[in-house]
């Protein structure tokens, strides 16, 4: 079956909807924890229990709807599950709070792998089809996607253990995708000057 496009609007809402529902669902229970089967779980625990079910939920309708999904967005709710399902079983935020840092380790990792052993870029596998660019454009732009999801992981590190519960929550929901944009921003540059749509 073709793939098809989603309305812009309901792509937003099935990519954010979830990130909002953990949001308000930490601040439900943030102050007033869940008592379960003699355990008490904390607002981060119940809101990861919550944002799992939810974001796997949306997943499904945009398979359902466009018989397609990102390959990033499977890695990451990959990464979700287990890192979703470890601090509810276990009843320990700590794997929820190390998520981040884990994610863009791995990111990091593995295109800066790329890069060094075989002089190519991964994202250019992942995103081609959608930024055209030159193959020395891909190495820079890979390069400073390295660069980037080294900082995020260290940035979350600190924000977790040295600034607290509240901040952390606020960086999970919104300050990664405001920091994103803006690295994006500083790229457009680099995309624009590398260009292969004039190839």
């Amino acid at each position: 079956m073709a793939e098809k496009e989603l309305n812009p609007g309901l792509r937003l809402a099935l990519d954010l909807g979830p990130v909002g529902v953990y949001f308000a669902a930490y601040y439900w229970f943030k102050d007033a924890p869940l008592s379960f089967a003699g355990q008490a779980y904390s607002g981060i625990v119940v809101a990861t229990a919550v944002f799992v079910p939810v974001m796997l939920a949306a997943l499904g309708l945009t398979w359902a709807l466009t018989r397609s999904l990102p390959r990033m967005a499977v890695f990451t709710a990959i990464i979700v599950v287990e890192y979703g399902g470890l601090p509810v079983w276990l009843n320990d935020e700590t794997f929820t709070k190390m998520r981040p840092t884990v994610v863009y380790s791995m990111f990091a990792a593995i295109l800066g792998f790329g890069l060094w052993a075989q002089g190519r870029s991964y994202l250019a596998y992942l995103m081609g089809a959608l930024v055209p660019l030159t193959a020395e454009g891909w190495r820079i732009f890979t390069r400073n996607c390295v660069c980037f999801f080294g900082f995020m992981a260290l940035f979350n590190e600190f924000v977790w253990r040295v600034l607290g519960e509240e901040a952390w929550v606020w960086l999970d929901t919104f300050g990664q995708l405001i920091l994103t944009f803006l690295f994006l921003a500083t790229q457009y540059p680099v995309l624009q000057r590398h260009s292969s749509e004039d190839e």
